[in-house]
């Protein structure tokens, strides 16, 4: 059996609204990856996208200085709405109901395709997607989000900023930190990215929107994108 782990951002699942353009784009070609090799499985963990921030923004405005905890939970009940729709577009090849605790004894991953969502706060999905990773024993994790690759910095603010194409757990941690704060915008969570990096995995950060290149990365062959670990 080989397992991947692709985390699957909110950002390319529901950017403004669902993309479903590209969902089905993205069934199309994991189911053909998937047929190639029965063994193989994927699971694939669940971002929150806009209505993350649309109801953490909310939140805000209607309740100022709230605990950082209830914009976290805002946050992973919204992975879970994602999640939802995902799995539904794997029903046939995913027989688990959606995984919302990644050290739950009922999961058995039975199908070829196992869908997650946010479980706790403290850290975003991408901390599941490392747990799950972990627990049936995934060496990759692939990061899918809207930027192609890792910078030095942001490239937003900072003109400056270089692409990385390799680069350590050492080196990422120092860009990221090692905080988690509800709704924040790193290639990688902090908190995930210390966990990842004491069980010496891997993590290829890359745009989710270019399916091919995602295949790519699955198939072992050249790609863009930046490895960590």
């Amino acid at each position: 059996m080989s397992v991947t782990v692709i985390s699957l951002g909110g950002s390319i699942i529901a950017p403004d609204s669902v993309d479903i353009d590209f969902l089905k784009a993205f069934s199309k070609e994991l189911r053909a990856y998937l047929k190639e090799d029965a063994s193989r499985k994927v699971i694939l963990v669940c971002g929150g996208g806009a209505p993350a921030r649309i109801y953490q923004q909310a939140a805000k405005a209607v309740a100022p200085g709230i605990d950082s905890s209830y914009l976290d939970w805002i946050g992973i009940r919204a992975t879970h709405l994602n999640g939802q729709l995902v799995r539904t577009l794997f029903a046939d090849i995913c027989s688990d109901q959606l995984v919302i605790d990644p050290t739950s004894k009922d999961i058995e991953f039975k199908g070829q395709v196992l869908v997650a969502g946010g479980w706790k706060p403290g850290f975003s999905s991408d901390n599941d997607a490392v747990l799950l990773a972990e627990r049936f024993g995934g060496k990759l994790i692939i990061n899918l989000s809207n930027i192609e690759k890792v910078y030095t910095d942001d490239p937003r603010k900072n003109p400056q900023a270089k692409p990385i194409d390799t680069i350590s757990w050492e080196d990422f941690r120092k860009i990221v930190g090692d905080d988690w704060v509800p709704g924040k915008n790193t290639p990688f969570d902090p908190v995930a990215s210390k966990k990842a990096a004491s069980l010496g995995m891997q993590v290829v950060c890359s745009k989710g929107t270019q399916i091919q290149n995602t295949m790519a990365i699955l198939r072992g062959q050249p790609f863009v994108g930046t490895t960590i670990g």
